[in-house]
């Protein structure tokens, strides 16, 4: 079985992000492999385990993403891919990661690909779907619940607190949400076992595009942080008075009344 997975190197939203002018301080930024493709990452590696074949990692973005892919393959991966796109001038965006990833796919043989359902640093969710649309194949978003038989394929999905039971088939392309397994850590052979696994780099070149190609579609205006959370207040007296106090700072300060 060939399986693919659609990984993004994020900050760690756990550390302190620092923003100057809307642009964030990468260097005192700590970056990981985005948590949700961490999921896709697992359930690759059991596909493979059950069924055999291998599992490729694939991101879009400059070498600096080469440790994130180590760790990926420290993980269980077999092979891992680079998109370079360092040499391109202007700021990429969703529309542009997935045409690259599409054109990246189109020249391969695939059974399903996986991807997180949303990464954290903008929780757009968009890529992945992007790439399947290209490819104009099935997918299945916010999977809990993956089994394959053959080329048929069941799954169940979160909706909003529910579960959504569905039938398909490959090829496929599925997002991976909390709760369809437990990523593993890297083990100490499994790092030793990375260093000599194949990591390739290509650029848009080999993907017969030209930088014009995946001109992004969006531009970001301003990157800010949440305001700081204020003191809040305590009601004091009796609890007529709490409610008189409490209405009113609703409707004064609040205004949500």
């Amino acid at each position: 079985m060939n399986i693919y997975v659609i990984m993004k190197r994020t900050f760690d939203t756990e550390e302190k992000i620092v923003i100057n002018d809307g642009v964030i301080d990468e260097d005192g930024a700590e970056f990981i492999i985005n948590p949700y493709d961490e999921y896709a990452i697992e359930e690759a590696i059991v596909l493979r385990d059950e069924h055999g074949g291998e599992v490729t990692v694939v991101t879009v973005g400059d070498e600096d993403a080469e440790k994130e892919l180590r760790t990926a393959l420290a993980m269980g991966a077999d092979k891992a891919v680079l998109i370079d796109v360092e040499d391109v001038d202007e700021e990429l965006d969703h529309f542009s990661i997935s045409k690259a990833l599409t054109a990246y796919f189109s020249k391969k043989e695939y059974d399903i690909i996986l991807g997180g359902n949303v990464a954290v640093d903008d929780g757009a969710g968009q890529v992945a779907s992007r790439v399947a649309e290209g490819l104009g194949i099935n997918q299945v978003t916010t999977i809990t619940s993956l089994e394959i038989d053959g080329t048929a394929v069941n799954i169940e999905r979160d909706v909003e607190g529910d579960v959504e039971k569905i039938e398909t088939s490959l090829p496929l392309l599925v997002t991976c949400q909390q709760g369809l397994n437990e990523p593993r850590y890297p083990s100490l052979p499994g790092i030793m076992k990375a260093k000599k696994k194949p990591l390739d780099t290509i650029d848009l070149d080999d993907l017969d595009l030209e930088e014009e190609d995946v001109e992004a579609k969006t531009k970001t205006i301003d990157r800010f942080l949440p305001p700081e959370k204020q003191a809040g207040k305590i009601l004091e007296g009796e609890v007529d008075e709490q409610v008189d106090e409490l209405v009113q700072l609703l409707r004064n300060e609040a205004k949500v009344i």
